[in-house]
């Protein structure tokens, strides 16, 4: 078995809802999926088991000058603990990176210690809290930072975040998403 990440495009977006619908219990509609393939400043990945094959994950993030917004990432039940979503969130800093983003932001809910751990590998700490964020539960949302991807030190730990995920990558038979 063997996992792609790539970007996203309009005959995702059934899957993309059955996987927010599985991972998070609720959706965008598919039409808020259409309009951010659109968005210039939208950027969308998808994880797949071979390409073309089943769907597993998605994340989506929004690059407005220096800035990257994580708006999504989610993988389906089955599929988690396997580094997909780290896969995903590697890739979306990655092109951020591309297009001149410095910084990133996020909000996660404060129950998800899995996302906590995944985001603090990436260097993102706690800056606030966004009261009953969640409409399912009212939840409140931890906002993430990651404040410098320009740092030296950012750049070094990120390279050696993806050689461990591409050995672990090998290791599982997935390849490396970068």
């Amino acid at each position: 078995m063997s996992v792609c990440v790539r970007e996203m495009v309009e005959n995702d977006i059934e899957a993309v809802v059955n996987i927010e619908k599985a991972a998070l219990g609720s959706t965008w509609s598919v039409a808020a999926y259409r309009n951010e393939l659109t968005n210039p400043a939208a950027y969308y990945v998808i994880a797949e088991l071979t390409p073309g094959g089943e769907k597993i994950g998605y994340g989506g993030v929004w690059i407005v000058l220096d800035e990257i917004h994580v708006t999504a990432l989610a993988v389906t039940p089955d599929f988690r603990g396997q580094k997909i979503g780290e896969r995903l969130l590697a890739a979306m800093l990655a092109e951020g990176a591309t297009r001149g983003a410095t910084r990133a932001t996020l909000e996660v809910r404060k129950s998800n210690e899995a996302a906590h751990g995944l985001y603090a590998k990436y260097g993102f700490v706690k800056a606030a809290v966004r009261k009953r964020y969640y409409p399912d539960n009212h939840e409140d949302a931890d906002i993430l930072w990651l404040h410098d991807m320009t740092d030296t030190a950012w750049k070094q730990r990120f390279q050696e975040n993806q050689r461990l995920l591409a050995t672990s990558a090998a290791q599982s038979s997935y390849p490396a998403a970068l």
